[in-house]
C-alpha cells in the first residue's frame, strides 16, 4: 500500500441541467482545489428519436442540433460561474447516447480519476420504473464514484452557482 496522498487530477461531473445535479459542483470544486486537479463538466444530449417520432430527417437533425446547442450553452454558463469562484481549470463536453454508458465512456476517454455526481434519491417503484443512472455508473465505473445526495430543499448545500432552470 502506498503512502502517497490521494490526488484527483481529472474529475468528471455529469450534469443534467437540474439544481440537484449542480449540487455535486461544490464537492468537485473542493477536491480539485485540494489536489490541483481540473474538472470536466459533461452533459448528455438526448437524441430526439428517443422521445418523439419525426418522419422528416431534416426536422430530426434540427431538433438534435438545437438540443446539443442548448447543452453546450448550459455547460458554458456553469463553467463560467465555476471558474469565477475558483482557480480550477474547467472544461466541458457534450456526448450522445444512453446516459450511464455515455458517462462511463467519457470517463475512460479522458482518464478520469473520479466521477462526482448527484443522485436524485429515488427509491421504490419510481426507481424501478425510471432506473438509476447513478447506480449504473457506480456498477460500471472503473474509477471511483462520489455520489452526492440531494438536499431536502432541493438547493445545494453551499453557494454553488445555479445557472439554469431545471428542465
Amino acid at each position: 500500500m502506498s503512502n502517497a496522498p490521494l490526488a484527483f487530477k481529472k474529475i468528471l461531473v455529469p450534469l443534467d441541467g437540474s439544481r440537484f445535479a449542480e449540487g455535486a459542483l461544490p464537492y468537485a470544486q473542493m477536491l480539485a482545489e485540494c489536489s490541483g486537479g481540473h474538472i470536466e463538466l459533461l452533459r448528455i444530449a438526448v437524441h430526439p428519436s428517443s422521445y418523439v417520432y419525426v418522419n422528416d430527417p431534416a426536422t430530426l437533425a434540427s431538433l438534435y442540433d438545437s438540443d446539443r446547442a442548448h447543452c453546450e450553452e448550459y455547460l458554458q454558463k456553469v463553467a463560467t460561474g465555476l471558474q469565477a469562484a475558483t482557480s480550477v481549470t474547467v472544461t466541458t463536453a457534450v456526448r450522445e447516447g444512453p446516459v450511464a454508458d455515455a458517462i462511463l465512456d467519457r470517463a475512460e476517454e479522458v482518464g478520469a480519476d473520479l466521477i462526482v455526481m448527484s443522485t436524485h434519491g429515488r427509491s421504490g417503484m419510481e426507481r424501478w420504473l425510471l432506473g438509476s443512472v447513478a447506480e449504473k455508473v457506480v456498477r460500471g465505473a472503473k474509477t471511483p464514484v462520489m455520489l452526492i445526495r440531494p438536499q431536502q430543499t432541493g438547493a445545494p448545500a453551499t453557494s454553488a452557482p445555479a445557472t439554469a432552470a431545471p428542465q
